[in-house]
């Protein structure tokens, strides 16, 4: 998380199995391949991972032995599994516990984790002091999993994610430094590998639709305050749909999560932001037969926290901190749950491409951004959701332009009347520089700012990709002109 909160040999040690029956069953999967058998929970430091040294779990201790270690994890796990049928651990690395002298009890949490029939996600976080979304040190971040493929390239439960959220990487990079990885740790087998998407493991598409990525998994973080514009069930479901696309078979969602210790009610519908984000996610994750890892599971004095810890010693137990929020957790993984009011699928949203007549080019938010002020230009259609728009009334004949890919709108930059001023996206709102009227002009439709009564412009008729669009007095000039045609 960031301010959301967030096979050795020799064991001597003998790992018991879970022998509980669980009072629950796994509906059947979607008719396409699904993700869905990744059920899991987030392991997480009480200093929500970004820390400067060492990793220590909660639990766990730096003065642990490996022997130690591998009974508290086991404990953890069992119970874990006992409590919400999780069957998957996901827990960072980094270059001070790799390269410490803990590694060689650390490496017990991933040893216990295939003992007792676990899958277990490794991601690398950044430190503290050097949180920007990139690579602390190049050096390190290759000779830390360097390290981690000599002992688990060949380990069948263990899964390596190369990077948790690299936001501060533009889409491209952080494409080429991920198919780096995979050419540098070649030997690893593409279907143990987990590629977050670009941003905070947002820009699904742009990892699904590039070949050399073929065969990996891809990972998702979704939370409510990723999208401070979406209120309901429906916008949080159509959102988590939409980033998706058609890479369903692949993605996995690694962190999400809500206020799981003040006693919400996550079984009924309400107004309630957090409520509205559990149901919709859960609702869509199980439409589309998604894994999840929740955020976190076990981490110390965190509000989202799944899991309570309990018991001394190497005798670790969890504890469900919220019977509601279980339920649809175990919900979104297609597991026959009893929910008072099980979240509805709803009815999916109309969306658009939305074309120059001049230049044939669609309407794009730059590098899939979800950020307010994000830039909105021409772009050759990609079929990316961040080039599909829904048209919402707005009242008086006019419409709100809500991206697919943000959730956010069409806007005239600060409500500017100006020949030029900047078109962009923005959260939705109210003001009328975000609401926009569908006028037949020419071979198409100008779209005509209410607020300014100006059009839609292609800069200077620029026929390029990345060409500027703008708001401009209205005429009867192609460049001003657009079609829409429903995708």
């Amino acid at each position: 998380m960031n301010t959301k909160r967030i096979l050795a040999a020799g064991s001597a040690v003998l790992l018991t199995a879970v022998t509980t029956v669980l009072a629950v069953t796994v509906a059947a999967s979607p008719a396409s391949a699904a993700t869905n058998d990744f059920r899991g929970f987030n392991w997480a430091d009480q200093r929500d991972n970004f820390v400067d040294d060492t990793l220590v779990l909660g639990g766990l201790s730096t003065a642990d032995s490996y022997a130690t270690t591998v009974a508290k994890a086991t404990s953890v796990l069992n119970s874990a599994t006992a409590n919400f049928n999780t069957n998957t651990v996901r827990i960072p690395v980094n270059y001070a516990t790799v390269s410490g002298s803990y590694w060689n009890s650390y490496r017990g949490i991933i040893d216990a984790a295939g003992q007792v029939g676990y899958k277990i996600i490794l991601s690398y976080w950044e430190a503290a002091s050097d949180r920007d979304g990139t690579v602390d040190n190049d050096t390190q971040f290759w000779s830390m999993w360097q390290t981690i493929v000599n002992a688990y390239g060949s380990a069948g439960h263990v899964y390596f994610e190369p990077f948790n959220e690299p936001y501060g990487y533009s889409a491209d990079a952080w494409k080429n430094l991920a198919a780096q990885w995979l050419s540098t740790y070649s030997g690893v087998p593409k279907g143990r590998i987990i590629i977050s998407g670009s941003g905070y493991n947002t820009g699904l598409i742009t990892i699904g639709s590039d070949s050399r990525f073929n065969g990996t998994y891809i990972s998702r973080h979704t939370y409510k305050f990723f999208n401070n514009d979406y209120t309901t069930e429906a916008q949080f479901y159509n959102g988590l749909v939409s980033s998706v696309g058609s890479y369903a078979d692949r993605v996995i969602i690694t962190e999400w999560g809500a206020e799981m210790t003040n006693g919400k009610n996550y079984e009924s519908p309400s107004s309630d932001l957090f409520i509205s984000f559990i149901r919709g996610t859960s609702a869509a994750a199980r439409q589309l037969g998604l894994g999840s890892v929740y955020w976190p599971g076990v981490r110390i004095n965190d509000t989202y926290s799944m899991f309570g810890l309990g018991g001394s010693g190497t005798n670790l137990s969890v504890s469900i901190t919220n019977q509601s929020g279980k339920k649809l957790v175990q919900h979104s993984w297609g597991m026959n749950v009893s929910i008072a009011t099980p979240p509805a699928v709803p009815a999916p949203a109309t969306y658009y491409r939305v074309t120059n007549v001049n230049s044939g080019k669609v309407m794009d938010v730059i590098g899939q951004s979800t950020a307010d002020s994000a830039e909105v230009k021409q772009y050759t259609w990609n079929s990316g959701a961040n080039q599909k728009w829904a048209f919402e009334d707005a009242g008086g004949g006019y419409y709100r332009l809500r991206n697919m890919h943000s959730g956010k709108c069409l806007d005239v930059a600060s409500g500017s009347t100006a020949n030029g001023a900047n078109i962009i996206q923005y959260a939705c709102g109210t003001g009328t520089n975000q609401q926009w009227q569908w006028v037949a002009s020419g071979s198409g439709f100008q779209l005509r700012a209410r607020h300014s009564g100006k059009c839609l412009d292609v800069v200077s008729s620029g026929t390029g990709d990345g060409a500027d669009i703008q708001q401009y007095t209205c005429a009867a000039a192609a460049n001003q002109q657009w079609t829409r045609t429903q995708v």
